[in-house]
């Protein structure tokens, strides 16, 4: 049943971040009624094997949306294959000051500087055990970044601390060095920061492997604001340190195509629409640089069925939703379930 339509006027006539927040606790409410069924459009079950994981349709829940992981079991009744929940930080911030995200609505895109708000990484992972998708063997990510209050040569400390909380718990664990929000932080994507971290974390995960006696993917999320020397270095790093995927891409920094609209200067990362196009030439050159040696997942201006069908058609094998169920409603996880059923 798609409500969307309906009440998605009343929603757009509001701050943009308490729409988002008033969405995600009235899907709460309905799921606590046991109407989730409401909220979901029926998709058909397309399994797919991704790093291992046995993944019931390739439309997964792009990092951003849940980063506390407060609201899992009521975006599950959405029909996603896959949740990614964070950024999740050692110690809870508050991020960035309010207001914080802005809707462009002529280019179906949307600005925010959230800033890794969050409280952080233990309150969220008591969240996700309590979970019933968790506790049912639902495929559930968790993106882990940095404090904005810890130095940037401190990093990797950060991300440490962060994967040994959540290794246990995960279905796989993203590296988060791409938001724009947390200053400096898209310094870790240079050669010499890049390869300092992926080597730290490669080798924690040996630790944590042995000591838990299973292995938990790691997946690295970039941005799309990268040169193709860029590209290149980033896909041997990967290789080189045995990452296990790539995730393709962040918000962007560029204003090219929304600088003349209102709010289209704000500080913060630009996603929606406008970053479609930038994200599939990233992956497409990311594919190209791989070789095959590592899974992409796409994500980044999908709207429509089409437009995870280009991802695909760019190289990515899953892709992820976010700025887009603003836009069009649940039912765009049905649309992408449907467009990418039975392909590639």
């Amino acid at each position: 049943m798609n409500l969307y339509p309906i009440v998605k006027p009343c929603l757009f006539a509001m701050d943009a971040e308490r729409a988002h927040n008033l969405t995600l606790n009235t899907l709460d409410k309905v799921h606590a009624l046991g109407l989730g069924f409401l909220s979901q459009e029926k998709i058909a079950r397309d399994e797919r094997i991704f790093c291992g994981l046995k993944i019931p349709n390739p439309v997964g829940l792009a990092a951003g949306l849940d980063k506390d992981g407060k609201h899992i079991d009521a975006l599950a009744d959405l029909g996603f294959g896959f949740i990614e929940i964070g950024t999740v930080t050692p110690k809870a911030q508050a991020g960035n000051p309010l207001p914080r995200m802005f809707r462009l609505p002529e280019v179906s895109g949307l600005i925010n500087r959230m800033g890794f708000n969050n409280d952080g990484v233990d309150a969220c992972v008591a969240r996700v055990k309590q979970s019933d998708f968790w506790q049912s063997g639902g495929i559930l990510g968790l993106n882990i970044g940095k404090n904005a209050t810890t130095p940037i040569e401190s990093a990797a400390d950060d991300y440490l601390i962060c994967m040994r909380k959540v290794y246990d718990i995960a279905s796989y664990i993203t590296v988060n060095i791409s938001s724009p929000n947390t200053k400096n932080l898209r310094q870790l994507q240079g050669a010499d920061e890049l390869s300092s971290l992926l080597s730290a974390i490669a080798e924690e995960k040996k630790v944590l492997s042995d000591l838990h006696k299973k292995e938990v993917p790691l997946f690295l999320k970039i941005a799309p604001d990268l040169d193709l020397e860029q590209i290149q270095t980033i896909a041997e790093l990967l290789i080189k340190n045995k990452i296990d995927a790539v995730i393709a891409t962040n918000t962007t920094i560029a204003r090219d195509s929304v600088a003349h609209l209102p709010f289209g200067n704000e500080a913060g990362g630009l996603s929606g629409a406008p970053v479609k196009g930038s994200s599939d030439h990233v992956i497409q050159e990311l594919h190209r640089s791989l070789q095959g040696q590592l899974p992409i997942i796409g994500v980044g201006g999908i709207m429509s069925g089409q437009d995870a069908k280009d991802k695909i058609n760019a190289g990515a094998s899953l892709v992820q939703l976010y700025s887009g169920l603003i836009y069009k409603g649940p039912k765009l996880v049905a649309d992408c379930a449907k467009a990418l059923k039975g392909g590639f």
